[in-house]
């Protein structure tokens, strides 16, 4: 591993290939689908009623954690099999990675209306708010981990390889022997990471509305969004109060477990001078049905696996690493060729779609953008300059970390629009009030994704190196140099892209808000969204998520995807 230098050729810009043009064009195209179908949505949606009563708080926390639980075991089998492929078939990557630098572009919160409306359509209203929630949390989760499957994966050390090589390993036996194995504690960090940034996405479906049309669904953000409503000051506080219980029985009961088993998974030649520990761990290892049921049914179940994937996988294949045959080419080239039709007779049906804005309203997309894009640079650097010295700090010492993690994780779950009427109300008399708000609210919103993989490369970087740079009397600033940075390159690249993708999801409700029975809104992109979204002009939202998409995407192709190739090759622990 090299030292950290900071270099302009770090910041050289790579091209936009076909794969992102048609990946875009494709998208275009299914934009446009889902606003014409919305059109024909319903004009009156009526949602539930919510009860206040402090007893009703245990059926809303059960829907929401379960609402979360379905997402995330979607997002899990989601990052394997994609981060998978991704990483070891480079004919697939070319087309995968640019896909997933686009996903996890996409605002989501502007094409929640899109996505409701036109799932009412053709669906029951409470099955398609039902799906449409569990949609939006997906995509909150889904791709900061496949992120950092892709990376640990990509990032193997070769000396790993060959042995997995010289013991003749064949696909399954790498991926769950060596790959899956290397990537657990990172997986298992950005897990937590994407399970508190579903709070932020599931409060947000819980209390959608559009107009007339109520999408509103029982659960804990719709509890607290109906109490706020009515002045309860004692269901609000209520409200709170079985969220954070929530959110710190998930920690540790559930998380806390699962980190310390992912701990025996760090490669290093010593172990380190302390270890996480868990109480209910340690209670469930001594457990004599957890004992017999992994014995007894776990332990064969996955060796009968491994024998019939492995006898089955002995066919001859060729393996999975390969840049692909010609078969694939050719599939691609047919996929691509299909994808450029769809997409340009999208761009056809959406030029006329947007041929009735005018010039002003293109003026106003573009100083929109801009401005957010501004608001968004600056909420990284904010939170670029506290998550790394915390992230290093609790990663580093055991102790602040079993103090300081159940903190994090219940602030990290705590979801921002919860706290944005008290910033708002602080802020907005202020000169530049709702811009500070704004950025406020991203930075609470985004700064997580980074505190998180910052705190997951840092636990990683193994014992024995650390004891090297302590035995050599490397000063402060050298060990920083030669062993902190290059460690955490590749996961602050990995934090630094899903941040940037929140906060331009966040844009949405930092710079429109409704507060105190008044419209209170900021130029932005993310304001222009909302606008359209409330006065149900489409050709606006159209225009204005296409732009939102686009500035998006080609700043993570033309800077974040260079970083991350440089994090693959040159950060990489060997």
């Amino acid at each position: 591993m090299k030292p950290f230098r900071f270099s302009p050729a770090l910041l050289r810009t790579s091209r936009l290939d076909i794969a992102d043009i048609l990946i875009l064009l494709v998208l275009l195209c299914l934009v446009y689908i889902g606003v014409r179908i919305s059109i024909h949505a319903p004009a009156v949606i009526t949602g539930p009623d919510i009860s206040l009563s402090f007893t009703a708080l245990p059926w809303y926390a059960l829907l929401s954690v379960g609402r979360m639980f379905i997402a995330y075991l979607l997002s899990l089998a989601f990052t394997l099999a994609y981060g998978y492929v991704a990483a070891r078939n480079r004919t697939a990557e070319k087309v995968m990675m640019p896909l997933l630098d686009v996903l996890q572009s996409i605002p989501i919160l502007s094409f929640l209306p899109v996505v409701l409306l036109s799932l009412t359509v053709i669906l029951p209203q409470n099955i398609a708010a039902e799906l449409a929630a569990v949609v939006l949390i997906f995509t909150s989760q889904a791709w900061n981990m496949t992120y950092s499957f892709f990376q640990s994966v990509s990032t193997v050390p070769h000396e790993l390889r060959e042995a997995a090589a010289i013991f003749r390993l064949g696909s399954w036996l790498r991926f769950r022997k060596l790959e899956l194995p290397f990537s657990a504690l990172g997986l298992v960090w950005n897990s937590m990471m994407s399970w508190a940034g579903g709070w932020f996405f599931l409060m947000a479906s819980e209390i959608f509305s559009v107009g007339s049309r109520d999408f509103r669904l029982p659960g804990i953000g719709a509890y607290l969004q109906t109490a706020a409503s009515a002045g309860n000051v004692h269901a609000v506080i209520a409200g709170v109060a079985a969220l954070i219980l929530t959110i710190v029985l998930l920690d540790q009961l559930l998380w806390r477990p699962i980190l310390c088993w992912a701990e025996k998974f760090k490669i290093e030649m010593v172990a380190g001078e302390t270890t996480p520990q868990s109480a209910v761990r340690d209670l469930l290892s001594r457990s004599w049905i957890i004992t017999r049921f992994k014995s007894g049914i776990a332990t064969p179940w996955m060796e009968w696996i491994d024998s019939h994937v492995t006898r089955e996988g002995t066919a001859g294949a060729e393996p999975l690493s390969e840049a692909g045959g010609s078969k694939t080419s050719r599939l691609l080239w047919l996929l691509g060729a299909m994808a450029g039709i769809i997409g340009l007779f999208g761009i056809y049906q959406i030029v006329l779609m947007l041929r009735i804005l005018r010039s002003e309203d293109w003026i106003t997309i573009g100083l929109g953008t801009l401005a957010t894009l501004l608001r968004v640079g600056a909420a990284l650097i904010i939170a670029l300059a506290w998550t790394v010295p915390l992230g290093v700090a609790i990663g580093t010492n055991r102790r602040m970390a079993g103090i300081l993690q159940p903190i994090v994780q219940v602030a990290a779950s705590i979801p921002a629009t919860a706290l944005f009427p008290v910033i708002v109300m602080i802020l907005v008399r202020m000169p530049g009030g709702l811009n500070i708000a704004a950025v406020t609210l991203m930075l609470l919103g985004t700064q997580w994704y980074l505190l998180f993989n910052v705190i997951a490369g840092t636990a990683a970087i193994p014992q024995d190196l650390r004891d090297t740079t302590a035995l050599l009397g490397l000063s402060s600033r050298d060990r920083w140099r030669n062993l902190i940075l290059p460690s955490l390159f590749p996961y602050l690249i990995t934090g630094a892209i899903t941040a940037c993708g929140g906060a331009w999801n966040a844009s949405i409700v930092a710079e429109h808000a409704q507060f105190g029975g008044r419209t209170i809104a900021t130029p932005g992109i993310g304001s222009l969204i909302a606008r359209a979204t409330g006065s149900g002009n489409y050709p606006l939202l159209l225009a204005s998520t296409l732009a939102l998409i686009l500035t998006v995407v080609t700043i993570n192709r033309l800077f974040w995807r260079r970083l991350y190739k440089i994090a693959e090759k040159k950060y990489r622990m060997e």
